[in-house]
């Protein structure tokens, strides 16, 4: 899993000389760069496994480094610093302290799924990426990031109600990342909302932001799934080597 590219060579990493001469030959320049060796002093080699324990990363085992996941990835066009399959390839090597260099874009994937759709050995690169940024934060190696708090208040509505009430998530998300909910865009939309859709359907989309509607015969359902996450939770710090987590 040799990584070949010039652009994932850490620029502190390379040395060059404004002026050498050897052997009364001029190698000033590109000619005498060099890449200072690293020495890995933190080196995990359970980090591939932990990866594996987290929702989504149970497959990474399987990616061959082709690529494909970088080259079809959205976040990648606009900055390539985001780049899935080196990351892979930093985990399934146990470099973690290469990996935490970049801890603070890994979550900016915007699950688009265009890496798992073409990735030939359906490694799943997104479910990777969600794997490794709530590794980060079990961790904490990162505070809790806006994509991860949207999951978290998405599964606590499902969970609770057996459906989702758009309003209420977008209320509770903003309120947990510290937005406006007077940003330009979302005015821009409700408004556009109110003049489109029927009255009827406004009313009912209003008391379900006041009393959220709830799936009936539901408590069984929701027992089930409680336990399923206590379970996986439990399973997940476990394998990081983290304590139970304490009851809120």
């Amino acid at each position: 899993m040799t990584i070949h590219e010039k652009s994932l060579i850490r620029p502190e990493n390379l040395i060059q000389h404004d002026k050498l001469v050897i052997d009364g030959v001029d190698v000033s320049g590109d000619w005498s760069t060099f890449i200072a060796p690293r020495v890995i002093t933190d080196y995990n080699e359970a980090l591939e496994a932990e990866i594996a324990a987290m929702p989504g990363g149970q497959h990474i085992h399987r990616c061959w480094q082709c690529g494909s996941c970088t080259n079809a990835c959205t976040v990648n066009a606009l900055n390539p610093d985001f780049n899935p399959r080196y990351w892979i390839y930093l985990i399934r090597l146990g470099m973690e302290s290469e990996l935490l260099r970049d801890k603070d874009i890994i979550w900016q994937c915007v699950s688009c799924n265009k890496c798992t759709n073409i990735c030939p050995r359906d490694v799943d690169p997104e479910g990777v990426m969600k794997a490794t940024a709530h590794w980060l934060e079990l961790k904490g190696h990162t505070p809790r990031s806006p994509a991860m708090t949207f999951d978290h208040e998405f599964s606590a509505q499902v969970v609770a109600t057996g459906r989702i009430e758009e309003g209420r998530l977008l209320q509770r998300f903003f309120a947990r990342t510290g937005q406006k909910l007077t940003q330009d865009w979302l005015v821009g939309l409700i408004r556009g909302l109110i003049l489109r859709l029927p009255v009827g359907l406004l009313a009912r989309l209003g008391l379900a932001a006041l009393r959220p509607p709830r799936t009936r015969r539901w408590d069984g359902a929701q027992r089930a799934m409680n336990e399923f996450i206590a379970e996986q939770t439990t399973a997940q710090r476990k394998a990081l080597g983290l304590p139970p987590e304490t009851a809120r």
